[in-house]
């Protein structure tokens, strides 16, 4: 462990963090990945132990606690064999719950935050939409205010926690006219008439519930706009580093759990009278694939270091995304063929880890996106500033 990033309190939390999932979430993971349903019962854990509330103030519940902290809570969850439920986790605390904090007010905060952190709120994150995709700036998701309220037309989709939350983060348009600056953001309880969740049957991610969400002339009152009217798109980028970074310490983290499965299998299993990890085939593939998880690893947690420090990283953030979530397909792409037929079969983790690995190119701004994102950065010299002090 590097103790550039990881001091001794660092590495107590993650003894204690993987102690808890294994005695309080692991017993559980089968039946959740077969009923896509994660009990109410967790989140409460989760929210008593301080898991949901590394980052946050303590004035909500929270401990004001540095980002390897969260690296460490990323990275422990991406070694129970349930990236869906890792994801319900994670979407929670660092999507929804970040706009809470930046842009909501007292209120807000007394009332969701708080109860966000202690788990008796399930928050989820609403800006993607069914003919947007990763073009947050299309979306046709309308608030108009009439009277002492807002009214919600529009729909989004993959929506993580979106069937089970408690309360919606969402984006929609103040004044379409305007495009991007005419985005704003809202604070909507689950509870309001006019919201319908439909589930989605994923490839992956099987623990997680993941919706299409319908917003119908759904009324909420003018209090619930979270920050300033027409600033949603600068919130929403503002955030998009952090949630990039999130997914790129996922995926090298889960890579790494495959690369020591793998190793530990190649130890037991006999071929030919030895055990295949004295295969020079197998081992020379396998050491490629560490090495690539290696540099991710480091360049993942130098970026990290230097958002922890106030620095914008954009681009390291989008870079870090862009190589992470790729290295781990191919790397657990590789696993899965040096366990054979025992690769394809449901009981090795394999299987479920290559089919949950492949959201990770897509989810969060697919590979194609962040390529041209950083066309303009490195060809176009175009330099992005932070959006919002």
């Amino acid at each position: 462990m590097n103790s550039n990033y990881f001091t001794e309190e660092h590495l107590l939390f993650r003894a204690t963090f993987r102690d808890f999932l294994q005695k309080e979430v692991v017993p559980h993971i089968e039946k959740w990945e077969k009923t896509g349903t994660i009990e109410r019962f967790i989140w409460k854990k989760f929210g008593d132990m301080g898991f949901f509330g590394l980052v946050y103030p303590e004035a909500y519940g929270g401990m004001n606690l540095d980002l390897f902290y969260t690296v460490i809570f990323l990275e422990e969850l991406q070694k129970i064999k349930s990236s869906g439920f890792a994801a319900a986790m994670w979407a929670h605390a660092y999507l929804a719950m970040t706009h809470l904090n930046a842009e909501g007010d007292e209120r807000i905060k007394q009332e969701y935050l708080s109860a966000s952190i202690s788990g008796d709120k399930i928050g989820a994150l609403c800006i993607t939409e069914p003919f947007g995709g990763s073009d947050v700036a299309g979306m046709r998701t309308t608030a108009v205010k009439k009277d002492n309220k807002y009214v919600i037309n529009g729909s989004k989709t993959f929506i993580t926690n979106g069937v089970y939350a408690d309360y919606y983060v969402v984006a929609a348009k103040t004044q379409p006219e305007l495009g991007n600056k005419g985005i704003s953001i809202f604070l909507v309880d689950t509870k309001t008439s006019g919201i319908a969740a439909t589930k989605l049957d994923k490839l992956g991610w099987r623990a997680s519930d993941t919706a299409e969400i319908s917003f119908d002339n759904v009324e909420i009152p003018l209090e619930n706009l979270m920050g300033e009217e027409g600033k949603g798109f600068p919130y929403i980028m503002q955030h998009f580093a952090w949630e990039r970074l999130i997914m790129a310490v996922n995926a090298h983290a889960r890579a790494e759990y495959a690369l020591d499965y793998t190793i530990e299998y190649m130890d037991q299993r006999e071929a030919f009278g030895s055990k295949i990890s004295k295969f020079q085939a197998l081992r020379h593939t396998l050491v490629e694939h560490a090495t690539d998880v290696e540099h991710c690893k480091v360049f993942n947690y130098a970026a990290v270091d230097r958002l922890n420090r106030g620095e914008y990283v954009v681009k390291e953030a989008t870079m870090a995304k862009l190589k992470s979530t790729k290295v781990a397909d191919e790397t657990i792409y590789s696993c899965l063929q040096m366990l054979g037929g025992y690769g394809y079969m449901e009981e090795y983790p394999l299987a479920r880890l290559l089919r949950d690995s492949r959201l990770g190119p897509i989810g969060g701004g697919t590979s194609e996106i962040l390529k041209e994102i950083l066309s303009k950065m490195i060809i176009d010299n175009q330099n992005y500033k932070p959006a919002v002090k």
